[in-house]
């Protein structure tokens, strides 16, 4: 059986997974080894805080409506309950952004 040889390969995976570490600390943005333990994390890191994106803009989101709806005079639950009954396809990323430019509008108009 012939003699196989990786070279190439190897060299172009390791290279790459060191690519990716470039601007890390010390070893981890030179040594393979350590580069891939480094990579490894940042990327779980990356994967989780994308989730917990989500959730912060929503807690935003909803922040944001319940200030609007006090200076209104109701509260965020009258709101969206009555949204939800009327079945309004406003999702609460959009109310956000309606509330604060009807804030500033009034703000100038003011």
């Amino acid at each position: 059986m012939p003699r196989v040889k990786r070279g190439v390969a190897a060299r172009s995976r390791h290279s790459r997974i060191v690519r990716l570490a470039r601007g890390y600390r010390g070893r981890r943005g030179s040594v393979y080894r350590v580069a891939m333990q480094a990579v490894t994390k940042a990327r779980r890191y990356a994967y989780y805080d994308r989730r917990l994106r989500k959730r912060y803009f929503r807690a935003l989101w909803i922040m944001r409506i319940g200030v609007a709806a006090r200076e209104a005079g109701t509260n965020y639950s009258t709101i969206i309950g009555r949204m939800a009954r009327e079945r309004h396809g406003i999702c609460r990323c959009t109310l956000a952004a309606l509330t604060n430019d009807t804030a500033e509008k009034l703000q100038y108009d003011g």
